[in-house]
């Protein structure tokens, strides 16, 4: 069995022997991820946007206090709900990780269902300036103040390119093209047509999507969230009003958050919340699936669930 091992040169491929395991919320990638790390001795490597965020612990599925003593488990829970994390923010934090040698000796397993983070690892990413927090908190205000139509009326005005590649409505890409413009002076555009390194070794990698039955998956995602009530998501989302945060903030915007602050408010039944919470957990499934399917290229190797045969061979 081959061992991971970093490339101290800094080119491409620095991660060697590396395991992806991308899917769908609730499809058991998790469980395969420990169980392959049990076997090889590697660390289990979150690549899932929401599992990064402290508090949420329930409410995200982050693996719990057994998993975490059955392997190391890593870049979980370490941001604070009020910082907007990117997926440049994730890779750095990955290449971190990297040089720290934390990667090193045993294969690096990524687990997660965020594909962006994915096509990072293999693809690399656009450099990215770094924006001031004074710059990032006043293009906030204008969103929050005049709206997201308003900010994309300057945004074409002043980049009319970038603007025509956003909705008019989608205030958090039209504040990320306005403030990196005010910091650099060049088009969002510009940035990323800039070609990235990919940070794995690709010839050593092995890359597994999970494709789950559509109606097994339902189910299951139908008696996780049941499971997350039981288990304290409430007290999460309590916790979580209690910073009084931005709602445009991704943590924010964690399945269940909103509707669970909606019950609490007293604005909705706590049952409705929940199916609400569960129904747009079943629709982010769904997305999930058909970008993995459509975005992810014939070297994943495509497996019918966690517990498929070709799991066992990995």
């Amino acid at each position: 069995m081959a061992t991971s091992g970093i490339d101290k040169s800094g080119g491409e491929g620095r991660i060697r022997n590396a395991i992806l395991i991308a899917g769908p919320t609730a499809s058991g990638k998790s469980r395969l991820a420990l169980d392959l790390a049990e076997r090889r001795g590697g660390a289990v490597v979150n690549a899932d946007s929401m599992q990064v965020y402290s508090i949420l612990d329930v409410l995200t599925a982050r693996p719990g206090g057994d998993d975490l003593r059955r392997a190391p488990h890593l870049l979980y829970g370490h941001v604070a709900p009020g910082v907007a994390y990117s997926t440049g923010a994730w890779l750095r934090d990955v290449i971190s990780l990297a040089d720290s040698g934390r990667l090193s000796g045993s294969p690096p397993i990524f687990v997660g269902g965020t594909g962006l983070y994915f096509r990072a690892l293999e693809e690399g990413i656009s450099e990215m300036p770094d924006i001031p927090n004074q710059i990032r908190e006043r293009w906030r205000y204008e969103l929050a103040d005049k709206g997201a139509e308003k900010l994309h009326r300057i945004l074409m005005r002043e980049d009319p390119r970038a603007a025509m590649m956003l909705r008019a409505g989608d205030g958090q890409r039209i504040v990320r093209a306005l403030e990196v413009l005010e910091t650099s002076g060049r088009s969002i555009l510009d940035w990323q047509a800039e070609r990235g390194k990919p940070l794995i070794d690709r010839e050593s990698a092995r890359f597994v999507v999970i494709e789950p039955d559509r109606a097994d998956l339902v189910a299951r995602i139908d008696r996780r969230f049941d499971g997350m009530i039981e288990a304290g998501a409430l007290e999460e989302v309590k916790a979580l009003a209690a910073l009084n945060l931005d709602p445009q903030l991704p943590a924010m915007k964690a399945i269940g958050v909103r509707e669970i602050q909606a019950a609490l408010a007293g604005e909705i039944a706590m049952a409705e919340a929940i199916e609400r919470a569960k129904i747009a957990t079943r629709q982010y499934a769904k997305r999930q699936s058909t970008w993995f399917r459509n975005q992810l290229g014939p070297h994943w190797l495509r497996i019918g669930g966690a517990d498929a045969p070709q799991a066992r061979d990995l």
